[in-house]
């Protein structure tokens, strides 16, 4: 049974999490497998992580975070979050992690971003 949901929403993969609580260890490896096989299922190189619903997740779910982060970079595929809780929202903000992601408050904003270009569009 899968872990996450996956759609194209135009040229964006969206991945959903099915758990409110990303916590049990066979889990994680469930999720982060799921994630990493996202990678190349994302064909214009778009890829949009929905943290709708989570509301906490383990440090080692978050290290799978940082390697998705590491997979998506070396095929050069955008990675963005939308829709983080603010309990996750403030882990990430307390290891800097806001920093490496981009994170987008809603669905709609991230796809759009997407098609940004610089600093000026």
């Amino acid at each position: 049974m899968s872990a996450t949901t996956k759609e194209n929403n135009g040229e964006v993969l969206v991945v959903g999490f099915k758990d409110s609580k990303i916590l049990d260890s066979q889990r994680i490896e469930l999720v982060g497998r799921e994630l990493q096989e996202s990678v190349p299922q994302a064909l214009n190189k778009k890829l949009l992580l929905n943290f709708r619903g989570v509301s906490f997740m383990s440090s080692a779910m978050i290290t799978k975070l940082v390697m998705l982060n590491k997979t998506c970079k070396a095929q050069s595929v955008t990675l963005k979050f939308c829709e983080v809780s603010p309990n996750v929202l403030e882990v990430f903000k307390i290891t800097n992690l806001n920093k490496l992601f981009d994170i987008q408050a809603s669905e709609e904003k991230a796809i759009a971003s997407f098609d940004k270009k610089g600093w000026f569009s």
